[in-house]
């Protein structure tokens, strides 16, 4: 195209172009171009995760090994902090306050350490899901992966930190008379319920972290009123047993609750069904599925958003 100019030039003008008028979105659909870091689909999220199942277990490892990696004792203290947790409350709950009355002392003894260890196992799960995200920016930022690997990982590295817990409470069981059984067998179910409960409620505190930092600060407290609520140094039935039936309830079938009862009834002769609310491996079953996919879907929804300040 060419027109002339006033001092009788001729001028050159190129052809309008072909992506004229075309919307950013059409510009990329139209040369095959895609959102840098977009959310995959759900199927496709999942099949991502699975082919990292080795970065996520290596990365548990090493950050399970780097926890103590500073302190004398090393990973003694895996072993240690929990147990000098649980003697505490025996000294405060158990003699001052006597939060064990109605139980044996051979039986009370096992009740607090294994209520202690295992809220520790999601307690921690928790405040580690909250910083998964906020916390590893650095690495969000520099490498392209499912965002998802860091909670799970986190979970997956307080797994490995009970299962050297569980020894030392498998000699305290021993001690007090509860000697290994095959009821002792269902604690694996039930710590792989509790497991896939502590990641689904891992992701939806890591998502909610990575917008909120100062939710850090935060959840020590929320996660001190669950254990008290949650029977940890007492049996809720026994201490509740004057109080309205619907309250007792309430804090049997909280989660955290279920799945102390489970291990507690597993590992302790003497601690019966009487203890424990009705349904409650179908309890613990919801809970676990509940959390895990609602979890996951909730985390997965804001994939693309992750470390983009």
């Amino acid at each position: 195209m060419s027109e002339t100019t006033h001092d009788g030039a001729i001028a050159v003008t190129a052809p309008p172009s072909a992506d004229a008028g075309l919307s950013p979105a059409e510009l990329a659909a139209k040369y095959g171009l895609s959102v840098s870091g977009a959310r995959p689909g759900l199927a496709e999220y999942v099949r991502q995760l699975w082919g990292r199942r080795h970065f996520i277990l290596a990365f548990s490892q090493a950050k399970l090994t780097a926890q103590y990696s500073q302190a004398k004792l090393g990973q003694l203290w895996q072993v240690a902090t929990p147990l000098l947790n649980a003697a505490v409350y025996f000294l405060i709950f158990g003699l001052i306050l006597n939060a064990g009355r109605g139980m044996e002392k051979d039986i009370y003894i096992p009740f607090l350490v294994t209520g202690v260890f295992v809220f520790m196992f999601t307690q921690t799960s928790v405040m580690s899901g909250v910083r998964a995200i906020s916390g590893n920016l650095g690495l969000v930022r520099a490498l392209h992966f499912p965002r998802a690997s860091l909670p799970i990982s986190f979970a997956l590295q307080q797994l490995q930190q009970l299962m050297f817990s569980m020894i030392v409470l498998f000699v305290i069981a021993a001690a007090f008379g509860s000697y290994p059984s095959l009821s002792w067998l269902l604690i694996l179910p039930a710590l792989a319920l509790q497991f896939v409960f502590n990641v689904g409620l891992s992701l939806i505190m890591a998502r909610l972290g990575s917008k909120t930092p100062d939710l850090a600060q935060l959840m020590p407290f929320v996660m001190r009123t669950w254990m008290y609520g949650s029977g940890v140094m007492f049996s809720i039935p026994i201490m509740l047993q004057d109080k309205p039936a619907w309250i007792a309830d309430v804090l049997m079938y909280n989660p955290a609750a279920i799945y102390m009862d489970l291990i507690r009834f597993a590992l302790i002769d003497g601690y019966g069904r009487e203890y424990l609310p009705s349904h409650v491996w179908l309890a613990g079953l919801l809970w676990a599925v509940l959390a895990g996919a609602a979890g996951f879907v909730y985390f997965w929804k804001a994939e693309e958003r992750y470390g983009r300040g």
